[in-house]
Formats: structure tokens, sequence, C-alpha cells
């Protein structure tokens, strides 16, 4: 039985991950922590991995307290950028038996809708990324769609896409006044729109165009269970994965 803790228990997200954990036959609930409660007690349970649903302001100071206190970690909190991951992989280096997991979507279809983009992105001529979340949500653009960006610029630099003509990652883009932002964010070149409105829970549409065609490719969580499996299989796993690794796919089996 692995003892597992949740950061962030009483939000939505972490709520149902309590409710997830407590219903998994291998798994034991051993403390739900939260704004104000004390992190400590997660050493007096005997918390072998901690699951941080918190905010973008705490998740570091949580993390680097873990991984002093050698307890495993889950991420499922947006605002991973490439200097944070650093940050990470900097203290994993001197807890080498440690695993952190950071996990920009635990929804299997969403890991899946990422593989697809990034496969598809070099053979169309442009790339735009449209994420649409609840309004509650506190950071923006999403973490999915910034890995997304990640993974599709990638892929479009490894077919010197990003530098034919001068031309930004996403594509062809004539603009040269947006005064308003209108053309969204960008993500290592690529162009990333987010919608914030009442009803959504989590949906992402990558956007591929080339001349006389376009490919849609878009991944809808309509509810907060669907983001369950994959927060298990991540729990189950990080105990055997020490150091930092991002995203479920290795964790799936994907290459």
């Amino acid at each position: 039985m692995t003892r597992v803790a949740v950061l962030g228990a009483r939000g939505r997200m972490g709520a149902a991950v309590c409710a997830a954990v407590e219903a998994a036959d291998d798994l034991v609930l051993v403390a739900r922590v939260d704004l104000g409660d004390d992190i400590e007690q997660l050493v007096a349970a005997g918390a072998e991995v901690a699951v941080d649903f918190t905010r973008p302001d705490a998740v570091l100071d949580n993390v680097a307290w873990c991984v002093r206190a050698g307890v495993h970690v889950v991420v499922g909190t947006s605002g991973f950028t490439e200097d944070r991951l650093g940050q990470v992989h900097t203290w994993v280096g001197g807890q080498p038996s440690v695993g952190v997991l950071v996990v920009p979507n635990f929804s299997i279809g969403a890991v899946l809708a990422m593989r697809l983009a990034a496969q598809a992105a070099p053979y169309f001529e442009s790339v735009e990324i449209v994420e649409l979340h609840h309004p509650d949500k506190v950071d923006a653009p999403s973490g999915t769609a910034r890995r997304t960006a990640e993974l599709v610029a990638a892929a479009r630099a490894d077919t010197g896409l990003d530098t034919a003509a001068g031309e930004p990652r996403g594509g062809p883009d004539a603009t040269t006044d947006d005064p308003e932002g209108a053309r969204g964010a960008r993500v290592d070149g690529i162009s990333v729109h987010a919608v914030r409105l009442r009803g959504l829970t989590a949906s992402q549409e990558v956007l591929l165009g080339s001349p006389g065609e376009t490919l849609s490719i878009r991944h809808d969580s309509h509810d907060r269970q669907s983001f369950m499996p994959g927060v298990l299989a991540a729990v189950r796993a990080v105990t055997g994965r020490p150091g930092l690794s991002v995203g479920l796919d290795a964790v799936l089996g994907f290459p």
C-alpha cells in the first residue's frame, strides 16, 4: 500500500484526487493538506507520495519541502516554465532517490491529442492552439497548451519550418498592428489563445492548415473524473522514477 498525501485537498481537483486514492485498492490516503495547514504532517503520517494541486505561487515551495523530506511528488499544478523545471531538477539532483513527476494534463485523451498534434505539425504550413477553461483557473495559458506548443515547435524545428523565410514556428503571419494582443500569446513561436468561460471544464484545440485544407485536433474534458486514471497511474509510477520527469507519456508506455 503506497501512502499518499494530497496538497490542495479542499480544492476541486484535490477533493477528486482524495476520493480516487481512497477508492484504490493499492493506495491509502494518509494526509489532506490545504491552505493554513502544516505540511510537516506529511512526515508524521509517513507519506511516501504527495500529489500537488495547489496554486502556481505555492507549488515550488511545496515541491522543495517534499524533496528535502524524501517524499516523492506528483505535480498537477500549472505554471511550470523551463526555469521552474530547471529549479526542480537542481533540487532532485541533491536527493537522487526522490522522484518528481510534473504532469501538464492527466487526461489520457489529452496526452494522445498532444502527441498527435506534434506528429501532424511538420506537415502543415500553419498551426495555432486554442485552450478553453473555466473562469476560476488562475493561470494562462494552461500548462497543457504550453506543453503542446513546446512539442509542436520542437517537431517543426526538426524539419526546419521555424527558420523557413524567417517565419515564426507557427507559420506565416502578416499582422503588424495588434495593440490588444488579439493574436494571442507566443509560446516557442506558436500562437496560443486562452478562453475562460463558465460551463467549461478543460478543452484544447490545435488548428493546423495548409493551402486548401485544415486539420483540427480537439480534446474535451467534461468532468474532473477524466483526470483520475492518469493521476493514479502517476502516483503508482513516481516511486520508481527517481529524478525529474515531465508528462505521462513514459508512464503510459509511449515512446
